[in-house]
């Protein structure tokens, strides 16, 4: 069967923003315990992701494992969008008598985790604030009511249960987006873009060039034209694509997640940019903890790729036009 017709602009954004709702409400718990894992620092209130999941759940309830997620599927529309279609109009632009090279796959890549960046930017700016709350809170020294008695008075004869953390007030994105907006205006937003950059555009690199050529293999040429590759391995070949780039690129986003957190815990380092964050975490923390949250990463990546590759073969985007008109 050969390859079906190259989509229209509308169509691919369709196509990036249903991928985008879809995949991020199924992964946003992993997510979320990446952030948190990766924030750490000092103290260590979580050993793993299953354990971060089961502690937000014990602590903040089971929707607490999606606080952010708001921010995430009102915004992940235009960021999923402007990527997967940016790709397509880039190797559009690069192809030649319907052949791309390895360098056009790559500089199409580049181009569209340039392009992502002006929505990425404070869309995860947001959503880290949310998702970290819940482990500052968790940090918070309680004091029990032994402590809390005062001197002199006899102990009660019973033990008192042990005090329960006073829930921390939520922070909400439109609070956080008027304080940033208030205290350092735009700019504020867009806190950590070079990190952001630097992550997204080696990624794409990767991603995209990968995607096609595991999205190409036994596929024989008729002509001109390339058969086209059934559901499983376009979706297999997002999720191998998606899983190879996101580990790959866990150091830049560890660095990421560090200089875009606003709110620290005790003992733990802030940072004045790339290269200061870089160092402070190598002398303080080592090597390792540049791989903090990559199984989490893989786990959040493959998924949501391999749903908008197969959203973009069923071609949703298309059929939703088709209807419109």
């Amino acid at each position: 069967m050969a390859e079906k017709k190259v989509s229209s602009l509308p169509a691919k954004l369709i196509n990036g923003g249903v991928a985008g709702l879809v995949g991020v409400t199924c992964v946003f718990p992993i997510d979320l315990a990446k952030t948190r894992l990766q924030n750490q620092q000092g103290v260590q209130v979580y050993k793993g992701m299953m354990d971060c999941l089961a502690k937000t759940v014990r602590s903040e309830g089971y929707f607490g494992c999606y606080r952010g997620a708001a921010v995430n599927l009102t915004l992940v529309t235009p960021e999923k969008a402007i990527k997967l279609a940016a790709n397509d109009v880039f190797r559009q632009k690069l192809s030649k008598d319907g052949h791309l090279p390895l360098w056009g796959e790559v500089l199409a890549g580049c181009g569209a985790g340039t392009c992502q960046v002006v929505v990425t930017t404070p869309m995860e700016m947001l959503k880290i604030q949310l998702q970290d709350a819940g482990r500052l809170a968790a940090q918070r020294p309680v004091s029990t009511p032994a402590q809390a008695a005062a001197p002199g008075l006899a102990q009660p004869l019973v033990a008192p249960q042990p005090a329960r953390p006073s829930p921390a007030p939520r922070p909400s994105a439109t609070s956080i987006t008027v304080e940033l907006l208030k205290t350092r205006g735009v700019a504020g937003l867009y806190r950590g873009a070079g990190a952001t950059l630097v992550r997204d555009v080696p990624f794409s690199m990767i991603y995209f060039p990968l995607f096609a050529n595991l999205n190409a293999l036994g596929r024989e040429k008729v002509g001109d034209v390339q058969a086209r590759a059934p559901f499983w391995q376009s979706f297999m070949a997002g999720c191998g694509a998606g899983s190879v780039a996101a580990v790959a690129v866990t150091p830049l986003d560890v660095i990421k997640t560090r200089l875009q957190t606003l709110q620290k815990g005790d003992g733990e380092d802030t940072y004045k940019g790339i290269v200061d964050c870089t160092r402070r975490i190598m002398t303080r923390e080592g090597p390792s903890a540049f791989l903090k949250g990559a199984a989490c990463r893989a786990l959040v990546i493959a998924p949501l790729f391999g749903i908008a590759q197969g959203v973009y073969f069923l071609g949703v985007g298309e059929t939703v036009l088709g209807l419109l008109g």
